[in-house]
């Protein structure tokens, strides 16, 4: 098999995959034609989904609000270490304000985001 084509394709390919695993177990040697057969399909499966189940980048106030529910934050807090008043966190927060350069020097250092998501 040198690519996969379609839905179908895609299935047999999980469902060797599934059958592949459970006969190479830990001999993972690139002398074991199993192990070969399995590496290769993974990499296949791996093509076809990037060409056809891409997945988007987050928005950044999407990421932000992620980030707040895992830190504990509450907008209040946000705008304490965003050094911005509650209310501006909210505009954020509903997309009716632009997060400003200094605002997203802050999200980065401060809720650890990513570069290429605040700059997207």
């Amino acid at each position: 098999m040198m690519s996969i084509n379609n839905i179908r394709e895609y299935h047999e390919a999980l469902q060797k995959i599934d059958e592949l695993l459970i006969k190479v177990g830990d001999n993972q040697s690139y002398n074991n034609p199993e192990f070969v057969m399995l590496d290769r399909l993974s990499d296949l499966l791996a093509d076809f989904e990037d060409a056809n189940y891409k997945i988007e980048t987050p928005s950044l106030i999407d990421v932000v609000k992620l980030r707040m529910y895992e830190m504990g934050l509450k907008q209040s807090d946000l705008a304490s270490k965003l050094q911005v008043p509650k209310t501006r966190v909210s505009e954020y927060l509903r997309g009716k304000r632009d997060i400003t350069l200094d605002v997203a020097r802050k999200l980065h250092h401060e809720l650890k985001i990513d570069g290429d998501i605040i700059l997207q």
